[in-house]
């Protein structure tokens, strides 16, 4: 940790080449899973949701990448409010 540095959990969207059936969330920290058809007529799954911190984040990608499917992008959709409004 970096000082004065605090990582906090965030929302991603990862793009991977295949297909990903939803029953996999679980397995993948919980992210939502959608599939659609590319252009080229292959499957693409997309994986949403909250992600803790980075240490996470490589423990998902780490087991994309075990299940043989390429990431096609990898993006940091928003913050999560982790504390609560000073009063």
């Amino acid at each position: 940790m970096i000082d004065g540095w605090k990582e906090e959990p965030a929302a991603y969207r990862i793009c991977v080449q295949g297909r990903l059936e939803a029953d996999w969330s679980d397995w993948l920290g919980g992210l939502d899973i959608s599939v659609e058809t590319g252009c080229d007529g292959e499957a693409i799954t997309w994986l949403s949701g909250p992600i803790a911190d980075q240490a996470r984040l490589r423990g998902i990608l780490c087991r994309l990448w075990d299940l043989n499917l390429a990431l096609l992008s990898l993006a940091r959709i928003r913050t999560e409010v982790t504390s609560a409004p000073e009063r």
